[in-house]
């Protein structure tokens, strides 16, 4: 996974626990937010008004998840690559900075020591880029794409849509209330679960009070009072940005990878669905405490690099039939047969949906 994917890395718990969730509030407001009173519902509708607007801003994300520190360096124990990567990911701090001109135009740039991770989206060309592995890919997207790339990026938008996807009658929605986030206006909703079954506290949303764009998002674990993942905005100024943003050229030493999604149509679709029909999740049980299982094969551990299953034998601890981590907001186990459960739930509960 590279840097550029970190967002999803760390939101994966509000994907779990919200995305097997029935649909938000079928009657919710199709105005923008009124007045100085709004429902939850004004709120959460507001936010797709925001499909076109142009902005500049950084974004930082922090984590807690409760991920021990393994070592790096030289040595056995290190992990390089990809594995080390991930780890960053999940266990430290990052900023980002977030153009956006509409709906087919972003750019996304994240900014590390010595190294920089790009994804740019100008209409039907998208294209990555990595400094540090000098790599670049290139995608044409069908002409009449309407939906954002699977680009491994995301924005509080991004998660403010997961959690809404969760509200349903196992889901407490607090009336909004003001706050401040990144000097701009915004009405806060705290979406609670009902369960005592997941390991899921709150989700609080930030959605600024004149556009509907959700500003910050923060998600934290029963029983704590810091937050386990936050992303949110802390400068925004809105506007389109320069339209040289939008435009990428790799350097003459890089090497590109293109792939041309332009002829694609439904029935490619189609014959894609089918094909990895297989290769998607089983579900059980409802809400925030749906339980997702992959079938056997999908955890074999001969097919890791020597770096990516150091790093799984130090994340995970042996558990009845398998072996299992449990973070603050969301448990893995990988049983013995290879198949994996993954769920906002205890380990005990996804052992106990093996059986």
């Amino acid at each position: 996974m590279k840097k550029s994917a970190w967002l999803p890395a760390v939101i994966a718990p509000v994907v779990v626990a919200g995305a097997v969730a029935a649909p938000m509030i079928a009657n919710a407001a199709n105005d923008p937010i009124a007045g100085t009173n709004p429902s939850a519902a004004d709120v959460i509708a507001s936010i797709a008004q925001s499909s076109d607007a142009q902005y500049s801003g950084k974004l930082e994300q922090t984590s807690d998840l409760g991920l021990p520190e393994l070592p790096t360096g030289s040595g056995g124990s290190s992990l390089e690559g990809d594995a080390s990567d991930v780890l960053g990911l999940l266990t430290s701090s990052h900023t980002a900075r977030v153009y956006v001109d509409g709906p087919d135009k972003q750019r996304v740039q994240l900014t590390q020591q010595l190294a920089e991770q790009d994804l740019i989206r100008n209409g039907s060309e998208v294209w990555t880029w990595d400094s540090k592995e000098r790599t670049a890919t290139h995608v044409t997207l069908p002409e009449d794409a309407t939906k954002d790339p699977q680009d491994g990026t995301a924005t509080p938008s991004d998660i403010a849509e997961q959690a809404v996807d969760a509200i349903t009658p196992s889901t407490t929605i607090s009336k909004p209330t003001s706050v401040r986030v990144a000097g701009h206006d915004a009405w806060q909703i705290t979406l609670t679960p009902k369960s005592s079954d997941t390991l899921v506290g709150t989700v609080r949303l930030a959605v600024d009070q004149q556009t509907g764009l959700p500003l910050r998002a923060t998600i934290e674990a029963a029983g704590q009072d810091d937050p386990a993942v936050q992303v949110g905005f802390t400068s925004l100024d809105y506007g389109a940005p320069a339209a040289r943003l939008f435009d990428f050229t790799p350097p003459s030493n890089a090497k590109v990878e293109t792939k041309d999604l332009s002829d694609a149509d439904a029935g490619d679709h189609a014959k894609g669905d089918v094909e990895h029909a297989s290769d998607e999740p089983t579900l059980t049980g409802s809400g925030w405490s749906t339980i997702a299982e992959l079938p056997a094969g999908s955890a074999d551990q001969a097919d890791l690099g020597t770096d990516a299953s150091g790093l799984l034998n130090q994340l995970t601890k042996a558990v009845d039939g398998g072996r299992a981590v449990q973070t603050s907001l969301v448990s893995v186990y990988l049983t013995d047969d290879g198949r994996v459960f993954a769920g906002a739930v205890p380990v005990s509960s996804l052992v106990a949906a093996a059986k």
